[in-house]
């Protein structure tokens, strides 16, 4: 009696989509671009979701984080045109600065 209960309902929620309603349910609303990452629609932030590896190379035009420019990479930088970065330039991050010293992608 289970069995035939059981399928019942699994053709129920086939039919009624169940599959595309978990996939629209996430912590916060925001497509992912190419690296896996968005910008929260409700709060404005930049981030990146683990686990996702890129599969073409980063674009040379930085992401934004509310008017100020972001680069995932010294590539990036330089492709825009803008290395050496001091601390304080719009778009310096700390992980772009290897050696700490204040001025990244040298």
């Amino acid at each position: 009696m289970r069995t035939p209960l059981l399928l019942a309902c699994a053709a129920a929620l086939a039919v009624t989509g169940w599959s595309s309603l978990s996939g629209s349910a996430s912590a916060h609303p925001g497509g992912l671009n190419a690296q896996g990452c968005h910008n929260n629609r409700k709060t404005g932030d930049y981030h990146c979701h683990g686990g996702a590896a890129r599969s073409s190379p980063a674009a040379s035009r930085p992401q934004s984080r509310g008017g100020t420019p972001y680069y995932a990479n010294c590539s990036e930088v330089r492709a825009a045109g803008k290395a050496p970065l001091r601390r304080g330039d719009p778009g310096y991050a700390p992980h772009l600065d290897r050696d700490n010293d204040g001025i990244a992608c040298e």
